[in-house]
């Protein structure tokens, strides 16, 4: 299968262009002006931006709480709808088995046959036992090259303390494996619930009260001086508050390896939506929690000035109807809510209306956040990027479009949006995935089980720069 795209204009992390761009096969072929390749189709994208396919380095398809799984791969055509043509799975390792055996055995019973974009994998690691730290560097032979641990949730088997974390910066460093954290303080979180749960301040608003921004503070300081005792690499996922960005900013002044992302709901979401009334503020509980404007005015700053150096979704589709609805009646409360959002589809759509069209980003600017930086810091060789010999995964993307987000028309299978009603300008319109086209007028129309495992490298732009 052969497209010509003829007459669009053609954004990446540098710049754009008013060209033509070529695919072959499953790879871009030629860009430039006035390209005359035969063709098994051709589309005329005057009027139209020709952006890459987005990579979105943080998704939760397999997260369990108690007992409840959000939704999977079974979903991934959401992400195709939205513009994402590869998605980056966080797997947690089970009890008394290993980091690759686990990511392996996922895969293939979860993954396989069933995602309609590109994946890859981190791992979490909730098991540091000295033969598991070991076991990291095999991890990047795998195609794994990146290694997640939450200081939160203390109690839950995937917290990490101090110890884990430094061990395994220690012996990622070895193998070229990039080192992710959620920073949270987990005993101020403990002490915080308990005490609200114990003054009956129970519902889903204190959730935010019960993780203020000195919790998440507290972690990124500690976790970077960690790094910097280890002299390793350091990815911060979902920066919220200005507090914590501060401590990244300042690391990455002094030279320091320390990186990180934000999420499209920090962005344009805040605490007030947790006070929504008859418990529906529960659809906004994820963690870190919302913060206010003051904090969004920060992060809109940081991702544009380069301190942060990619958005993701974090996407996480638990439903309200049922499993939010885990932290109501009676002798529940705020900390029985399932953490995340369901934010898959809609991650280019709230980046372009509140961040390109209201000047806070420019189009270059975004294309680095959404595709280009989450590939090179995951080691994805052959996507992010517009140019020859990289992956067809091509946008054509129709800013003239306007509409209204709504739960209704996604494709999440989560029976709510965390933007409903948001206005949306502009929308991808055509996507391929390896030059094959998988959305066609906003609508999918690939195949279930077309998304293929791709392998990432180690040594990541986090140890480049």
């Amino acid at each position: 299968m052969s497209t010509l795209i003829k007459n669009g204009i053609i954004v990446t992390a540098d710049g754009e262009q008013k060209a033509d761009l070529y695919m072959d096969g499953e790879s871009i072929v030629a860009i430039g002006e006035g390209l005359s390749y035969e063709a098994d189709e051709i589309i005329d994208a005057a009027g139209k931006y020709v952006l890459p396919g987005g990579v979105d380095q943080h998704v939760h398809f397999s997260f369990t709480y108690k007992g409840s799984k959000t939704r999977g791969f079974e979903t991934s055509n959401a992400a195709a709808v939205g513009g994402t043509t590869t998605l980056i799975e966080f797997v947690n390792q089970e009890k008394d088995r290993g980091l690759v055996e686990t990511i392996d055995d996922y895969r293939k019973t979860d993954a396989e046959g069933i995602a309609m974009v590109d994946y890859a994998f981190h791992s979490v690691m909730t098991d540091p036992r000295e033969e598991v730290i070991e076991e990291i560097p095999k991890l990047a032979e795998a195609g794994y090259p990146t290694m997640k641990l939450f200081m939160a949730y203390k109690g839950q088997f995937f917290h990490a303390d101090d110890d884990a974390i430094l061990k395994a910066l220690q012996k990622g460093k070895e193998a070229g494996v990039t080192v992710m954290v959620h920073a949270e303080n987990a005993d101020m979180i403990d002490v915080l619930t308990k005490q609200l749960i114990a003054e009956g301040k129970t519902g889903p608003y204190y959730h935010a009260v019960s993780r203020p921004p000195v919790v998440e503070a507290e972690a990124t300081r500690r976790a970077i001086y960690l790094a910097e005792l280890a002299d390793a690499p350091l990815y911060v996922v979902h920066v919220t508050c200005k507090e914590a960005l501060e401590e990244v900013k300042a690391a990455y002044q002094r030279g320091q390896k320390v990186f990180g992302e934000t999420c499209a709901h920090y962005l344009v979401l805040d605490e007030s939506n947790l006070a929504k009334p008859d418990f529906e503020g529960a659809k906004y509980v994820c963690s870190p929690a919302l913060r206010t404007q003051e904090h969004r005015d920060a992060l809109w700053e940081a991702v544009d000035r380069k301190w942060l150096n990619a958005i993701s979704s974090d996407h996480c589709g638990f439903d309200y109807a049922e499993q939010k609805h885990m932290g109501f009646g009676e002798g529940k409360s705020f900390a029985d809510i399932p953490n995340g959002a369901p934010s898959l589809q809609n991650r280019l759509n709230i980046l372009w209306t509140f961040g390109v069209c209201e000047g806070k980003i420019s189009r270059s600017r975004l294309v680095d956040l959404y595709a280009t930086m989450p590939a090179k810091i995951n080691g994805l060789e052959k996507k992010g990027q517009l140019a020859v010999g990289f992956d067809g995964d091509v946008i054509i993307f129709d800013p003239d479009y306007e509409g209204v987000i709504s739960y209704e028309t996604n494709l999440e299978g989560v029976d709510y949006s965390p933007f409903e009603g948001f206005p949306q300008k502009g929308r991808p319109e055509t996507v391929f995935l390896r030059g094959q086209k998988i959305v066609e007028e906003g609508k999918y129309i690939g195949e279930k089980g077309q998304g293929r495992f791709i392998p990432g490298k180690a040594f990541g732009a986090a140890y480049q720069w």
